[in-house]
């Protein structure tokens, strides 16, 4: 077969595994979290079956094990998360008001300060990008509701993706030997190569991230509750939740904490207290954190992580999020490998089809 055939197969294979994909999207979600669960816990299956523990027991004492350690967590967090967040409901109005007054006062401010066309121009941009955030936002939360977590599918998830785990982690070495029976001969080690680095690059980012996370949500925590801020375990759940998606969750929780501050104390030492508190935050989780934990070796640019999980939610929902990461992975490895073969061809250097000649 040759080599124009072979590229238009793969290429007719890939659209179709991507059309299957946006189809089946709906139901997806379990499999596709289990295949995650497994794959962040297949080393310590496999480390256990190097001491002779069979394979199966393995599977189920890890599973077991890590659901053990979720429940705990999620026992020991939903108390205090239950009463910042009933505070929070009963503090809603106030917000709100505060809002108000506060947009008043500065509207009034610029009537005074502004000509009355300037001022029109202003208010009609501000009503334009809040529509447009409230729509998207809107239009965000009903396709996590209808598309990802329905009732159904949130059974499912529970009910479905221990199993998803269980049985991937007992049958992992099966499930990859099988996978490499499949490969192309003539390209098998090279496919090899890149679906190493391509696992590199995964794990380094997820164990990475959520080390980077959990330690910027404990800081959080406790620097905000130190201050004296309402609310600072959810603010730290958020930015902790949201910090694996550059610089957002770092802005939404500035934008937050500098309003509840406002709203909380009115007085600039505290609101400047806040901002530093997320300033050092912020050179910590970029200067010291994330080139310790997550270093140079994992290759994914921050913007194109951003890119990619805007770009899978929109097509898949909530399981297009936890597909981006993987497929920014496998994307930048296939790009780099691809620029590396054009670097060595006679389309970059015509000097090369004389020699290679």
């Amino acid at each position: 077969m040759s080599a124009t055939r072979q590229g238009l197969f793969w290429l007719l294979a890939l659209t179709a595994f991507f059309l299957l994909l946006h189809l089946l999207s709906g139901m997806l979600l379990p499999f596709v979290a289990g295949f995650g669960i497994a794959y962040l816990l297949a080393p310590l299956v496999a480390w256990l079956a190097r001491w002779r523990l069979p394979r199966g027991a393995a599977s189920l004492a890890v599973l077991m094990l890590f659901v053990l350690l979720l429940v705990t967590v999620i026992v020991l967090i939903v108390p205090v998360l239950e009463l910042q967040a009933a505070q929070l409901v009963r503090a809603a109005p106030a917000l709100a008001a505060f809002a108000r007054d506060e947009a008043q006062r500065l509207l009034d401010l610029a009537q005074r300060e502004l000509p009355p066309d300037q001022i029109q121009k202003a208010q009609d941009m501000v009503g334009s990008w809040t529509g447009t955030a409230l729509g998207w936002l809107a239009g965000l939360v009903e396709g996590l509701l209808t598309r990802s977590l329905a009732i159904a599918n949130l059974l499912a998830l529970l009910l479905i993706t221990p199993l998803v785990a269980f049985f991937m982690l007992r049958d992992w070495p099966t499930i990859v030997g099988k996978l490499d029976e499949l490969l192309p001969r003539a390209y098998a080690e090279t496919i090899r190569e890149q679906l190493r680095l391509v696992d590199a690059t995964i794990s380094g980012y997820m164990h990475g991230q959520a080390l980077v996370s959990l330690i910027v949500g404990v800081y959080y925590a406790v620097a905000l509750s130190i201050v004296g801020l309402n609310f600072a375990f959810i603010l730290a759940i958020v930015i902790g939740i949201l910090s694996f998606i550059p610089y957002i969750g770092e802005v939404i929780g500035v934008v937050l904490a500098l309003s509840l501050a406002a709203m909380q104390w009115g007085t600039w030492g505290k609101i400047i207290a806040i901002a530093i508190i997320f300033l050092i935050g912020h050179l910590a989780a970029a200067d010291v954190l994330q080139p310790k934990l997550i270093g140079s070796r994992v290759h994914l640019h921050q913007v194109w992580v951003i890119f990619a999980l805007l770009a899978f939610s929109e097509l898949f929902g909530f399981l297009g999020v936890l597909l981006a990461l993987p497929a920014a992975a496998v994307t930048g490895v296939l790009v780099r490998f691809a620029l590396a073969r054009y670097r060595q061809s006679s389309l970059y250097d015509p000097e090369r089809a004389d020699t290679s000649g």
